[in-house]
């Protein structure tokens, strides 16, 4: 039976990447309220990247929202409507209740078709760690996993996916109620950069601060050195807010080190952007167990 992989908006994976995959893939855009305009996360069709980091850089705070149990139903139904084995690869259940959503929608499908074949993967993962996730599994599928196997490796797995996320301004965590209103003043005042990871938990969280964004590139780098080891096949993805510049930096370092390694290059979305702000430089990739 055929597998469908079924992600959410967070996974900040490219469009061509997506499109040249539909066959496997399917996103589900997440709600987002923008000047009391409703969007759905469509990862730049509907507005433009370039256009909603201008908002962003203006002071507009987007809000976000869950994606609801029937448009899981819906996305699970047509699915294996259409002889397809679905696995859902989502934002971490650490920061949203997206995962509980497609639990319920899983169960409803389910009672109305006893054969089908839903997984349901608590990833503990999100943005571009996410995209990694959805990325390998698409390798697995390609190498002919059934989709038991498949859910299983990657709940075996997904605490090798690592995430590093430099972030440029703090006044987008201070919105979300990351850090303090104080702490985002004096940090922005000393060009603090901080570098957050996701943790065991599939919670974000601080992992440290360095000065200027030079020294945050060359951090990153530091860890995809570390962590990557032992992974040849893994696939690299480089995640930006629209920092083009920066992302091309640390672009070609990463190719010049390690130029056997598929490279993706993804400009996050919405969703994600929405609470960290523009300019966040990112790296995501399969390696050994992430630090917590």
């Amino acid at each position: 039976m055929r597998i469908k992989i079924i992600t959410d908006s967070c996974c900040d994976l490219p469009l061509r990447y997506l499109e040249a995959h539909q066959d496997t893939i399917e996103v589900i855009g997440m709600p987002i309220v923008i000047n009391g305009k409703e969007y759905i996360d469509d990862l730049g069709k509907t507005l433009s990247h370039n256009d909603f980091y201008n908002l962003l850089r203006e002071g507009t705070m987007p809000r976000t929202s869950q994606i609801n149990v029937y448009r899981f139903a819906e996305a699970f139904t047509h699915a294996i409507s259409n002889d397809y084995a679905v696995v859902y690869l989502g934002l971490t259940s650490g920061m949203s209740g997206t995962y509980n959503s497609a639990c319920l929608a899983k169960q409803m499908v389910e009672e109305e078709y006893p054969d089908a074949r839903i997984e349901v993967v608590d990833t503990l993962a999100a943005s571009i760690g996410l995209g990694a996730m959805v990325v390998e599994a698409v390798k697995k599928i390609e190498s002919g996993i059934d989709v038991t196997a498949l859910a299983n490796w990657l709940t075996d797995n997904r605490l090798n996916f690592n995430h590093w996320f430099g972030v440029d301004n703090l006044d987008y965590l201070k919105n979300g109620g990351r850090i303090s209103s104080a702490s985002a003043v004096v940090g922005n005042m000393l060009n603090v950069k901080p570098t957050l990871i996701v943790d065991h938990d599939g919670k974000l969280r601080s992992y440290s601060n360095v000065r200027g964004r030079k020294k945050s590139i060359t951090f990153l780098l530091s860890k995809l050195d570390k962590h990557l080891y032992g992974k040849s096949d893994s696939t690299i993805i480089l995640g930006h807010g629209n920092c083009a510049h920066d992302a091309i930096i640390l672009e070609e370092a990463i190719k010049e080190k390690y130029p056997h390694h598929d490279l993706i290059v993804s400009e996050l979305s919405m969703t994600i952007a929405s609470h960290v702000g523009p300019d966040m430089i990112a790296l995501a990739f399969l390696g050994d167990r992430r630090e917590n």
